[in-house]
């Protein structure tokens, strides 16, 4: 699915700065997904989320610091990598990570998803990866007021369309800030094709429609056991955290079960 663009990861983003959406008139998109209770909580919630990442910043530069200084020891290329990224209603956004790719890996192959085995992640970025430590430099996105701590993942902008195209209410995803991290990340392996992106568009608009500082916190504390290399799968079970098959069933009404497009179509990472 995913085509070549001219259009590098790190390329300056220039005003006015958003994505159209590929169907203005989609039946779906016409009633937007909102917290069902609570809906004031998403100004209360970007306001602790700059209280938190002001908090996690402190401890966190060291340790960002020193992955910086290995990465760059362990392989050639800058020690941070930057990429466009789709934010809330669309607006883009530069995101910040630690890098764990060889430099430059999509120069002739174009944006695509990572893949188990992925030749191009380097020795330490598998770890970096493994540990969700490369993302510990997306508090400053947090801080800028385009990330929120909690919320869906941030997507490339080369692969919306497309996305939009088999999935109508992927645009609601974005409704809200993307996150750090979130429930769909929490209980769900990264995107591998279509089908995968389906599954993750449920739970993203799950977490949305049901959004309370109550399902906030327990995905925090989800993400902070899995600091301690506690399995998200325990974790989540143990605060009680809804299944991914009860997520589906009762998200049925916004994300069909079969996408329009061969759910084997690779797409990028």
């Amino acid at each position: 699915m995913a085509t070549k663009t001219t259009t590098r990861p790190s390329e300056p983003i220039t005003a006015p700065a958003t994505i159209r959406l590929w169907r203005e008139d989609a039946t779906q998109v016409r009633t937007k997904v909102l917290p069902r209770r609570f809906r004031g909580y998403l100004r209360v919630k970007y306001a602790l989320d700059f209280c938190l990442a002001c908090l996690l910043a402190i401890p966190t530069l060291p340790v960002v610091l020193f992955l910086a200084l290995l990465v760059r020891l362990t392989s050639k290329g800058p020690a941070f990598y930057t990429q466009t990224r789709v934010g809330e209603n669309g607006r883009l956004f530069t995101i910040l990570k630690l890098r764990t790719m060889r430099h430059n890996c999509e120069a002739l192959s174009g944006p695509l998803w990572s893949l188990p085995g992925d030749p191009r992640v380097t020795p330490l970025g598998w770890f970096l990866r493994l540990s969700h430590l490369d993302e510990l430099p997306q508090l400053w996105n947090v801080l800028r007021g385009e990330m929120s701590l909690i919320g869906p993942r941030p997507e490339r902008p080369e692969f919306v369309p497309k996305l939009e195209q088999a999935l109508p209410t992927y645009r609601q995803r974005l409704n809200v800030r993307p996150g750090v991290t979130g429930l769909a990340q929490v209980l769900l392996p990264p995107d591998s094709d279509i089908e995968s992106v389906r599954r993750k568009l449920a739970h993203d608009l799950y977490y949305i429609r049901e959004l309370t500082p109550w399902l906030e916190f327990r995905l925090l504390l989800c993400t902070a056991c899995y600091a301690l290399a506690i399995p998200f799968r325990f974790t989540s079970r143990l605060v009680g955290l809804p299944t991914s098959q009860t997520i589906e069933r009762v998200t049925r009404d916004l994300v069909p079960e079969t996408p329009s497009v061969p759910q084997r179509t690779r797409l990028a990472a």
